[in-house]
């Protein structure tokens, strides 16, 4: 079947951040292009994460910025070559946006918001042409479509007014992973992929908390409090020590937040393997282990323990619970252990959290089965993007540029697809 691009139309399933950038790179090059979404409205899991002030990219250079992928760093680094932190900044000051950097190197719009951005962005994507259709959750393909053939797709969809069938030249999915379904990222995707003989990598929780087994004390008395400053040393299933400093909060079921976010994968993967794993943690990571001993061990006359510990190297609440919940009555009683406890508590993580509840997904659909415009090799004219691929970053920015560059890759790649195909015909 022969086609024109001005005849060419192109299905964008799935409206987050890949999904919408595929379209801004489809829209203006003279061929149809139409978003289709489950969720009554899109972007809502951008909106959500944007909640408590939109963290966009990072400032890092670009060497450690591309060390965050880890293992999917070959496949990520071509992506961020064409479109990385600084050309995500340049295009968010082309529509209007202004960014600044915290003190953290994380990169925020000026009003800290998600929302502004959005409508910005959807005002020019309708400008330019792009049609919308929420509601319509994609279901497969009908039985005569594209199976290899390279001759058009018909995609089913559950709509309002029931079952439709949508024909399309080429389809961009960029339907998420598994974290958050409320928000449309359910990975119902992953049969229908699976069926079609798309290699896919088992789902897995990422950027989530780990349980720990509380005791219920600690969870009736604490959960929901900040541990900070604190620093967590562990050795991952390569044997490579990982040591950082940052907070954690310490939940009914055990421990999140950024500190625990940053070591996730290292976290889940020795799990995995060993079905445990006991984390170091330095509840005075400001302070050496000789000056935490001479601190500790100094007569204190008539004061308790908890308010020596308090008065001298700042142990306290949270943190004084923490070592009643894991150390012994004897332990505790002992200043040179309870000193070393300080410097290095051994918590026991038994497992991740649902992946429901995780920031976001590992695994997805295999980088082994795309071509480097991530189109699927054995489905021509099929391109995936985002979240739904097998890669995963920590937060901090990582997540959302790569979600941003793999959305134009792939939206690029469908229309240098188109192009051949007319080329061909004409």
């Amino acid at each position: 079947m022969s086609i024109s691009l001005e005849s060419a139309r192109v299905a964008v399933i799935g409206g987050g951040p890949a999904g919408l950038m595929a379209a801004e790179a489809l829209a203006g090059q003279r061929v149809q292009v139409d978003v289709y979404d489950a969720m009554p409205s899109v972007g809502r899991k951008f909106l959500m994460a944007g909640k408590g002030g939109m963290n966009i990219t990072h400032s890092e250079p670009l060497e450690p910025f591309l060390d965050r992928y880890g293992a999917r760093r070959p496949q990520i680094a071509p992506l961020l070559d064409a479109f990385g932190p600084d050309a995500l900044r340049a295009w968010l000051h082309a529509l209007g946006v202004e960014t600044f950097v915290g003190s953290s190197g994380r990169v925020f719009p000026t009003d800290m918001k998600a929302a502004p951005m959005l409508r910005a962005w959807l005002h020019r994507l309708r400008e330019a042409g792009v049609g919308f259709h929420m509601r319509h959750k994609w279901t497969g393909w009908t039985d005569d479509a594209n199976n290899g053939s390279g001759q058009g797709h018909a995609l089913c969809f559950d709509t309002p007014d029931g079952a439709k069938t949508v024909t399309c030249d080429a389809v961009v999915f960029a339907l998420g992973g598994a974290s958050w379904p409320r928000l449309g990222s359910d990975a119902a995707w992953l049969p229908l992929m699976t069926g079609r003989d798309v290699s896919v990598a088992p789902l897995r929780p990422a950027n989530c908390g780990f349980d720990a087994d509380w005791s219920p004390y600690l969870r009736e008395r604490f959960a929901g409090q900040p541990v900070k400053p604190v620093a967590i040393t562990l050795t991952d299933i390569d044997e490579k020590v990982h040591n950082r400093q940052g907070e954690i909060l310490l939940t009914e079921t055990g421990l999140e937040g950024s500190l625990i976010y940053a070591l996730s994968a290292a976290i889940r993967e020795r799990i995995l393997a060993d079905g445990d794993l006991t984390i170091a943690l330095d509840l005075t990571p400001g302070l050496s282990l000789e000056r935490v001993i001479a601190e500790v061990t100094r007569p204190r006359g008539s004061r308790s323990m908890a308010s020596h510990l308090h008065g001298r190297i700042g142990v306290g609440g949270v943190k004084l619970a923490l070592l009643h919940e894991i150390l012994s009555k004897e332990a505790f009683a002992d200043a040179n252990a309870l000193a070393h406890a300080i410097k290095a508590l051994p918590v026991r993580l038994t497992r991740a959290r649902p992946i429901a509840e995780a920031i976001s997904t590992a695994g997805g659909i295999a980088f082994e089965a795309l071509d480097q415009h991530l189109m699927i090799e054995h489905l021509p004219g099929v391109f995936c993007a985002g979240e739904m691929l097998d890669w995963e970053a920590p937060t901090g920015g990582y997540l959302l540029t790569a979600c941003f560059a793999s959305g134009l890759a792939a939206g690029r790649g469908a229309f240098r697809y188109l192009q051949t195909r007319a080329a061909a015909a004409g």
